[in-house]
């Protein structure tokens, strides 16, 4: 598998990244080693995770990988931190202090002593990004991170994080942005892209087949056995399988029977086309998806 620089830092990631927040909770521990080892024997080397993924269970999961299933040199282990669920509510907190204290639990459940690339997975509007930058810095300069980015960000502000970072000795530079990219969502080619050319970071592109959508599976009803038929994530089916989507869907099914190929193949081709997008990242139930 191809492998590309995430903007012009030195971390290489396959074209395809592998998505685990199902980890632990919906896939349980031997299917995810299915799923890893199909994935690295196809030369796959991206696992990205979040510090909420399954309570943690999905980090858990790829800490039990490690030594077993792979070397940890061999495989770069992205995860995420700054959200998190509190009495069955998800909340956003972005502090110094709450990061930090998140990045040594993930290490712990990782079985490791650093992660190759750390994410604040969102912006937080009630705590100073200061504080945020802080705990990049923190996280690199202790060696716990190897790289560090940040996800789902608009283009100002990670304009703004890229710039402060940059601007300072001693700073943490910022090597990539995580977002949701696919044919049913283009909103980061406004202001996302143009930001990270300008900025020399790579874009990380999640949801990339439309939260499976894009694979046609809901062009004729609602499956049960999908991740968005689960129970409790109807809120998550409602959102994004809607009759606009659908009809594009539809569309798109057509286009790629023509072409002789699948509506997700199709799909992965059209992101990872952009020159600018280092990695999709691909998250299954199961080994067969």
């Amino acid at each position: 598998m191809e492998l590309r620089r995430a903007g012009k830092s030195g971390l290489a990631l396959s074209r395809l990244g592998l998505g685990t927040m199902t980890w632990g909770r919906d896939t349980d521990t031997h299917e995810a080693a299915d799923q890893a080892r199909a994935y690295i024997e196809a030369g796959g080397n991206f696992l990205d995770s979040a510090s909420h993924y399954g309570a943690g269970d999905s980090e858990r999961v790829i800490g039990g990988l490690i030594g077993t299933l792979f070397r940890r040199e061999d495989v770069v282990i992205a995860t995420k931190a700054g959200v998190a669920y509190e009495r069955g509510t998800l909340k956003t907190d972005a502090s110094r202090t709450s990061l930090m204290a998140s990045l040594d639990r993930s290490l712990t459940r990782l079985a490791t002593d650093h992660v190759d690339l750390w994410q604040i997975h969102t912006w937080d509007s009630d705590n100073p990004v200061s504080d945020a930058l802080s705990a990049l810095d923190w996280a690199y300069n202790t060696g716990r991170a190897r790289y560090v980015g940040i996800s789902n960000f608009t283009g100002w502000q990670t304009a703004h994080c890229v710039t402060r970072q940059s601007n300072q000795g001693g700073k943490a530079l910022i090597a990539t942005i995580q977002s949701e990219y696919s044919l049913l969502n283009r909103d980061i080619e406004s202001e996302v892209i143009p930001a990270s050319i300008e900025m020399n970071i790579g874009v990380l592109a999640w949801s990339p087949i439309g939260r499976g959508v894009l694979t046609g599976k809901y062009n004729h009803g609602n499956p049960s056995d999908t991740r968005l038929g689960i129970e409790g994530l109807e809120w998550l089916r409602d959102k994004n399988v809607t009759p606009e989507r659908i009809e594009k869907a539809r569309k798109l099914e057509v286009m790629a029977a023509d072409l002789g190929t699948t509506m997700a193949k199709l799909s992965l081709a059209w992101c990872l086309k952009n020159p600018n997008v280092s990695t999709v990242i691909l998250g299954a139930s199961n080994e067969k998806q």
